[in-house]
């Protein structure tokens, strides 16, 4: 990843977590986790993590449904162009790496 990827990277993850943090309810944790920008930047992935678990599943098709104004709300506080357009992914990753830590602790 080059430095201007990284730094719109930086900006999309910190913009949508206050977006996403702004517009659900406190039932859930929503953790943005780490953001993927393509090389010409028009495309992104938002990686989260939710809890409990559970919500998962309906929290994806919340956010899914916003993407349209998460786009507006990057559009109005990146100055960077062009805006990417984001997808939500649920952050496997970070699922697994908890898993290893949770069955290490077991031995």
């Amino acid at each position: 990843m080059n430095d201007r990827q990284e730094k719109i990277g930086k900006m999309v993850r910190a913009l949508s977590a206050e977006y996403i943090a702004r517009e659900t309810n406190s039932t859930n944790l929503i953790t943005v986790t780490h953001t993927e920008v393509s090389p010409d930047a028009k495309y992104g992935k938002i990686f989260i993590t939710v809890l409990p678990e559970k919500d998962e599943e309906a929290v994806i098709e919340f956010l899914k449904r916003k993407r349209k104004d998460l786009h507006q709300y990057l559009k109005k506080n990146m100055r960077t162009r062009p805006i990417p357009f984001v997808d939500i992914l649920i952050d496997a990753g970070e699922k697994h790496r908890q898993r290893i830590d949770e069955l290490s602790v077991g031995l």
